[in-house]
């Protein structure tokens, strides 16, 4: 009780967060990456390696977050999330989706692919018009 007057409650608030996400060195390593630090319940992973977590300390819209899987390092964005995990992240349902078992899994339902926008993989399309506009290529010597 004296301690939550004096503010120590804070101090032991932050070991613990620290605690669990592995140490000094994991904590701040994790900080570097995702710009914060949080202390949560693991709710569930896919197969991309994301983590999905909860914590109902924090109110309502901000308790449910993802840590990006470290292949990603900083470069990270949400096209990166699954449908599944995208619904339960923004609360069209409170069922995970490794405890959904009625999820439907077809054979013809395309796997998730992240949006490949300004990368050497993105899409660019086939035509078959020359173009209107050529570039000006200026002459060697």
């Amino acid at each position: 009780m004296a301690l939550k007057y004096i503010g120590l409650d804070k101090v032991f608030k932050v070991f613990s967060i620290m605690k669990q996400n592995g140490g000094l060195r994991a904590s701040l390593y994790k900080l570097y990456r995702m710009d914060d630090l949080k202390q949560g319940t693991l709710v569930g992973e896919d197969k991309y390696g994301n983590k999905y977590f909860e914590n109902n300390y924090f109110f309502y819209g901000r308790n449910r977050w993802i840590e990006y899987a470290p292949k990603y390092g900083t470069d990270y964005d949400a096209s990166q999330v699954p449908a599944e995990w995208y619904g339960w992240l923004h609360y069209k349902t409170d069922l995970p989706p490794c405890h959904d078992k009625s999820r439907p899994k077809y054979p013809w339902m395309a796997d998730h692919r992240e949006n490949y926008t300004g990368t050497p993989q993105q899409y660019y399309p086939y035509s078959t018009t020359p173009p209107k506009i050529e570039p000006w290529i200026p002459k060697k010597k």
